[in-house]
């Protein structure tokens, strides 16, 4: 967001307003909100956003064992949707190792 901030201000304008609404509007408590942050930013691997959110986590009162088992249920979902998702991709992999399956096109 920061080259945003600089050459597309109007852009990040509309974040900040985002931010507001959803302050505005929340229907959860803080540590729930928190959490579910937390969760995002350690799929979206984003180091300052996991910190943002581990703190305001803390000061929202969840405690480090809370936190450490948002980490292990983000971890596990993650663990799901990849084997969902591989196995999709796969489908018959007996069928596609029979196959003459190009993987990058000449």
């Amino acid at each position: 967001m920061r080259l945003l901030a600089e050459f597309f201000p109007e852009f990040s304008q509309k974040f900040d307003e985002i931010d507001e609404l959803y302050k505005e509007k929340r229907n959860i408590d803080e540590k729930t909100y928190q959490f579910i942050c937390f969760a995002l930013a350690i799929k979206n691997r984003s180091v300052p956003c996991v910190k943002k959110h581990f703190k305001g986590a803390l000061e929202a009162g969840a405690t480090v064992k809370e936190l450490s088992y948002i980490m292990a249920l983000t971890f596990r979902e993650s663990a799901g949707g990849d084997d969902c998702w591989i196995h999709d991709a796969l489908g018959d992999y007996k069928e596609l190792m029979r196959s003459n399956i190009k993987c990058c096109p000449k």
